[in-house]
């Protein structure tokens, strides 16, 4: 009997009551408060349908079916669909604010910084009917010492550096505009505009890869959501914040000012460019290593068989079915390729 009814009318999807039984949906809605399950399903179904329309699982489901499988199934679902929403939907913006709002404020109680990251929503700010400045961080709980995040992952969003401005021409948001809109807006005291490393035009990418300061502006961050990479994110945002508790109202030379900061963070990205040198030489040493013992264990273990092949004459079906399968050395090289991975985590 079908559980699922469209009703053209409306234009809505009517589902009659069901029960499901699967260990995977059951886990997960067991953890969440009762008031939150209604909301979650929703969102699990709105989902699923993204992930059945891109239909990129089907391919990879019909060729697992044992129980690596099924657990390969479950992180390459959550994958896709992660991926999924952050690239082809307007709920990649909100989802983006979150994490950066959540990741602030998990990052300031491990600092002991008493700092807090607040979303601001779908509230308007000081500018008639604008939301401009989506996360606004109040430097040790000041309401009055405000840093604002705004943050575009946005493909067609320019540079847009006012020496090359054409103020008759259609009006088109820019990074410039974005910073300056937001500080105004939320009223804040120093701006930072947040761009995804997978979303980001290359006008900006020539200005930096990494933190940029634009000055009398505010600050560029360039991260990487997929990788859950915010280190550039944290740079921009602690000299943001020196700026703001160290300045006084003087007459400051910024042509100076711009030159320390950005010294500053020339020093700190050619540190956090030998640090992914270094994590990907350790990766690189992993693979070699590994592919050593792999090839020093194939020749140990062809070698015995072909000792008892030269001793008997032949190999027995049972020695010529092993010899094939090589579960033997399959099994001792699981021992030796953790024995690598751990040696590496120690280190």
């Amino acid at each position: 009997m079908a559980n699922v009814f469209i009703n053209q009318k409306l234009k809505r999807v009517e589902i009659k009551s069901f029960e499901i039984e699967n260990e995977i949906v059951f886990n997960y809605f067991d953890k969440l408060p009762s008031k939150e399950r209604d909301e979650k399903l929703y969102k699990a179904l709105y989902i699923g349908v993204l992930a059945l329309m891109e239909d990129r699982l089907s391919a990879f489901l019909s060729k697992t079916s044992n129980e690596l499988g099924t657990e390969l199934e479950s992180l390459k679902m959550i994958f896709e669909m992660k991926k999924e929403l952050f690239y082809k939907t307007t709920i990649k913006g909100i989802l983006a604010e979150k994490e950066i709002a959540d990741f602030l404020n998990n990052y300031f109680i491990e600092k002991k910084i008493k700092d807090r990251a607040i979303l601001t929503g779908n509230t308007t700010g000081e500018i008639n009917r604008n939301k401009t400045g989506d996360i606004i961080c109040e430097v040790n709980g000041n309401s009055n010492l405000k840093i604002v995040i705004e943050c575009k992952f946005d493909k067609s969003l320019k540079l847009g550096d006012i020496s090359s401005k054409d103020i008759f021409t259609r009006k088109s948001d820019t990074a410039w505009n974005q910073i300056l809109e937001a500080k105004a807006n939320r009223n804040a005291n120093v701006g930072i505009i947040v761009f995804d490393r997978s979303l980001i035009d290359n006008s900006i990418l020539r200005f930096t890869e990494n933190v940029g300061f634009i000055d009398s502006i505010g600050f560029i961050s360039i991260i990487d959501s997929q990788k859950a990479d915010y280190s550039n994110l944290i740079i921009a945002y602690m000299l943001a914040r020196d700026i703001l508790l160290n300045s006084k109202i003087v007459d400051l030379d910024t042509k100076l000012l711009t030159l320390i900061i950005n010294r500053i963070i020339k020093d700190i990205n050619e540190i956090i460019q030998v640090k992914n040198l270094v994590e990907n030489n350790i990766l690189n040493n992993k693979q070699i290593l590994k592919q050593l013992e792999k090839s020093l264990m194939l020749i140990e273990f062809n070698q015995q068989y072909l000792v008892k092949f030269l001793k008997n004459g032949t190999l027995t079906k049972k020695d010529l079915l092993d010899f094939y399968m090589g579960e033997e050395i399959k099994d001792k090289y699981k021992i030796i390729e953790k024995n690598i991975e751990d040696l590496y985590n120690e280190k």
